[in-house]
C-alpha cells in the first residue's frame, strides 16, 4: 500500500516542490518574517495587561501612541513586502536583474491602487492610501500583479527590448538604463487596464479582485474541513521523506496569512476577532508543540516510559531541538518516515488535536489566535499565550501535549518492546562470539 501511495504521491509533491511560482510565492513570505516579527514583538509589548495598573490609562495611551508606528511600518503593509518579494526572487529565477523586479512589480501594484480614503462620514480625501489596501485587503491583487508585472518585466528583457550603454559607462548606470524601456513597457500596460477597468466598470482592480477572488477563498480556506485536508497531506508527504510544510504551505500560506491579517486588524481595533484558523492558529498548534506531528510528546515519552537504548539515544539527541520545534532528529532517527508501524499516530495526532483546538476557540474557552506573528521556533507555551494573548492559550499546548502522548503511548510501547528484544539478541550473539573468541584464543 505504501508503496503505491508512494508512486503516485511522490511525484506530484516533487512537482509542486519545484514549481517556479510557489517556490517564489514561499520566499516571497519569507522576506517581510523578520519585520512582521518585529512588529508583532512590539504589538504584545504594548498590550501587556499590567501596563494600565503600572503607567496609569493616560500614560498608556501616550506609550501606545508611540510605539504604534512599527506595526504600522510592518504588519499593516504586509503586502507590500510580499509584492516586492515576489518580483525580486521571480526576476531572479529567471537571472534577470532582480531589484528591478521587485521595484516595477511595487510600481505596478501602486498603478491599481486607488489614492483616495473615504471616511466613516462618506468624505473622500485624494491622494491618501487607506492602509487596508496595501495590507490584508489588497493581498490577493498584488501577488497576482507581481507575477504578471514580474513576467511582463523578464519576457521584456530577455528578448533585449533594452538600452544598451557602452563599455566604460558605471555598472549602476548601465543597469538603470537597460531596465528603463522594460519599466515603461511594463508599467504603462497597468496603467491602460487601470484607465480601462475605471472608465469601463466604474470601479477598481482591488475591490474586484478582494470580491471575485479572495474573499471566496478565505472564507473556504477558514473551514475545518479544508484545514484537516491540508494537515492530512502535510503529515502524509513527510511520511515519505517529502517536506510536507514548504509543499502544503506553499499553496495555502496566501489564504492562511491574510485571515492571520484580518485578526491582527480586528485585535488593533479593539474588534472581535473574524477568525480562529488563520497562520498562527496552522503554526502554534500544529508545530508549536515540538515540530511537525508534535513530537515533543513523542521524545518526552521515551524518555521516560521506554526502555529502549536505541529509542533513548535518539530522543537525547532530539530534546533540544524539539524545545524549539525543530524535530528531524525523530522524523529521521526514530524514523518516522516510512515506519508502517508510527503511520497511525503520526497522521491522526494533527488531525485530532486540530478539531480539539478549533473546538476550544469556537466555544470561547480559548481567543482565537490574535494575528501576532510568534515565530515558529518560540518554546511550547509561550508560542500559545503569545499567539493568542492570554495565558489559556498556552495551557491549551499543554493539554494537547498530554492528549499527543495518549495516542502515540500504545503504538510507542509495542516498538519499544520490539526494539528491546533485538536488542537483548544482540547483546547475547555479542557475548557469544565474544566467548568464542576466548576459548580460541586458549
Amino acid at each position: 500500500m505504501f508503496e503505491k501511495l508512494s508512486r503516485i504521491l511522490i511525484p506530484i509533491a516533487g512537482k509542486l516542490n519545484n514549481n517556479r511560482y510557489l517556490t517564489v510565492l514561499r520566499d516571497a513570505f519569507m522576506l517581510s518574517f523578520p519585520l512582521t516579527v518585529f512588529g508583532s514583538i512590539i504589538v504584545v509589548i504594548i498590550n501587556l495587561p499590567f501596563l494600565k495598573g503600572w503607567m496609569g490609562e493616560s500614560n498608556l495611551t501616550t506609550f501606545q501612541n508611540l510605539l504604534n508606528i512599527a506595526p504600522n511600518a510592518t504588519l499593516n503593509i504586509m503586502t507590500l513586502f510580499v509584492v516586492v518579494g515576489i518580483g525580486y526572487y521571480l526576476s531572479r529565477s529567471y537571472k534577470v536583474e532582480p531589484i528591478f523586479g521587485g521595484m516595477i512589480a511595487l510600481a505596478s501594484f501602486l498603478m491599481l491602487t486607488p489614492f483616495v480614503l473615504t471616511q466613516e462620514s462618506g468624505t473622500t480625501i485624494a491622494g491618501v492610501i487607506p492602509v487596508d489596501r496595501i495590507g490584508a485587503k489588497g493581498m490577493f491583487l498584488g501577488m497576482i500583479v507581481a507575477f504578471i508585472a514580474g513576467e511582463i518585466y523578464r519576457r521584456v528583457t530577455q528578448r533585449n527590448f533594452i538600452i544598451k550603454m557602452p563599455p566604460g559607462v558605471p555598472p549602476a548606470v548601465a543597469k538603470s538604463f537597460a531596465a528603463l524601456l522594460p519599466a515603461c513597457i511594463t508599467l504603462g500596460i497597468f496603467l491602460i487596464i487601470n484607465v480601462v477597468v475605471t472608465l469601463t466598470l466604474h470601479n477598481n482592480l482591488h475591490d474586484l479582485i478582494y470580491h471575485a477572488v479572495q474573499a471566496p477563498l478565505v472564507h473556504l480556506g477558514s473551514g475545518i474541513i479544508p484545514t484537516l485536508i491540508a494537515i492530512f497531506f502535510v503529515q502524509l508527504l513527510w511520511f515519505f521523506g517529502l517536506h510536507g510544510q514548504i509543499i502544503i504551505n506553499s499553496v495555502m500560506d496566501p489564504i492562511w496569512n491574510t485571515l492571520a491579517l484580518e485578526n491582527y486588524e480586528a485585535y488593533s481595533k479593539g474588534a472581535e476577532l473574524p477568525h480562529i484558523i488563520t497562520k498562527q492558529f496552522v503554526d502554534i498548534y500544529t508545530v508549536g508543540i515540538g515540530g511537525t506531528g508534535m513530537t515533543l510528546a513523542v521524545v518526552l515519552t521515551i524518555l521516560i516510559f521506554l526502555k529502549s537504548k536505541q529509542l533513548k539515544q535518539v530522543s537525547k539527541l532530539a530534546l533540544g531541538p524539539g524545545l524549539f520545534n525543530v524535530n528531524e532528529p525523530v522524523i529521521f532517527g526514530l524514523p518516522i518516515v516510512m515506519n508502517p508501524l508510527i503511520f497511525v499516530p503520526w497522521v491522526i495526532s494533527p488531525m485530532i488535536i486540530t478539531l480539539i483546538t478549533y473546538f476550544a476557540m469556537s466555544t470561547g474557552i480559548v481567543p482565537p489566535p490574535n494575528g501576532i506573528l510568534v515565530p515558529w521556533t518560540m518554546p511550547l507555551f509561550f508560542s500559545g499565550m503569545m499567539g493568542t494573548g492570554s495565558l489559556m492559550g498556552g495551557v491549551l499546548q499543554l493539554f494537547n501535549m498530554a492528549v499527543v502522548f495518549v495516542i502515540w503511548f500504545p503504538f510507542l510501547k509495542f516498538i519499544d518492546r520490539i526494539n528491546v528484544r533485538k536488542e537483548q539478541e544482540e547483546e547475547l550473539s555479542q557475548a557469544a562470539l565474544a566467548g568464542k573468541d576466548q576459548t580460541v584464543g586458549m
